[in-house]
């Protein structure tokens, strides 16, 4: 008689802690999902152009070929000049679309007249290996409006960048997936300056 007093007992306390279990599950999850939502957007690797050196490492680092950095031109800084020291190598004597006048060894600015003394420079980014030697240029002699991005079309965001590894100016830094591209003076944008029409791969 004693024993069958007993078993209620024991069904009652199991179907109570089962109770408790579920409730506690139930509670857990709702937290991760609160978490979750209020959780950053994920991260993308970029290029803080305030840090960069140019040091030519992003043209050959990159696990694409050619590398998913690349030059982008900030219209609103540029100077349009005759001389652009993104566009000419240093001591160059004739300014013209010559090859050996010209700083980028793929020639993917292409220069356009506008007017007297005014020219265009605009990027191809199939021809862009993100040597940065035009930046480089842009930098020592004009306002510095060639800067290297991160492309996200092209970027296959491996999560382990052998160019942020090997970056000596640790310009690699973490953004938001929602705005992955980083301007002069830390201003972020969703897309880059300079998105080109129909010619992006």
């Amino acid at each position: 008689m004693k024993e069958a007093d007993e078993k209620p007992v024991h069904r009652r306390q199991f179907i109570k802690a089962g109770l408790h279990t579920t409730a506690a599950l139930a509670i857990g999850g709702l937290a991760g999902m609160a978490l979750s939502k209020s959780a950053p957007a994920n991260l993308v690797w970029q290029i803080d152009p305030d840090k960069c050196i140019q040091c030519e490492r992003c043209a050959t680092n990159c696990v694409l070929n050619p590398s998913a950095v690349k030059c982008v031109h900030k219209y609103a800084m540029c100077g349009y000049c005759d001389l652009c020291g993104g566009y000419h190598r240093p001591g160059t004597k004739n300014l013209d679309t010559a090859a050996e006048s010209q700083q980028c060894p793929t020639g993917a600015i292409n220069r356009t007249f506008i007017e007297e003394p005014y020219f265009q420079y605009t990027i191809d980014e199939k021809l862009c290996i993100g040597c940065g030697k035009c930046v480089k240029g842009c930098g020592s002699f004009g306002n510095g409006s060639l800067f290297l991005q991160v492309r996200h079309d092209r970027c296959v965001n491996c999560n382990e960048c052998a160019i942020a590894k090997s970056c000596p100016a640790d310009a690699f830094v973490r953004v938001p997936a929602n705005k992955p591209y980083l301007f002069r003076g830390g201003v972020a944008g969703a897309e880059p300056p300079n998105p080109l029409s129909g010619e992006a791969s």
